[in-house]
């Protein structure tokens, strides 16, 4: 039987939620009248059971049922961990 839910590939923004990340995917596409490239940014509120997921992350994201009032996808795998410098207030000044 076919797949018929979508995925998505984006980047990991905002993880402070308790089992919610926040994915941004970037889109491109060309605008017709002036042939000039546009790119913009959607994002999307995904389920993390596990909450492994960081800031910076690249993550595939599945469609689901709704889990929530803007949760409709939830984190399929996680891509490729990031690498983000975790740096304490104490360490700046």
């Amino acid at each position: 039987m076919e797949e018929k839910r979508k995925t998505r590939t984006g980047l990991v923004v905002n993880n402070r939620m308790d089992k919610t990340v926040v994915v941004a995917i970037n889109t491109s596409k060309r605008f017709p009248k002036y042939r000039k490239t546009i790119a913009w940014v959607t994002k999307y509120l995904a389920h993390d059971e596990k909450n492994e997921c960081r800031i910076g992350d690249k993550v595939r994201i599945v469609e689901t049922r709704p889990l929530s009032r803007h949760k409709r996808w939830r984190v399929a795998e996680i891509i490729t961990k990031g690498e983000v410098a975790e740096v304490k207030p104490e360490e700046i000044a």
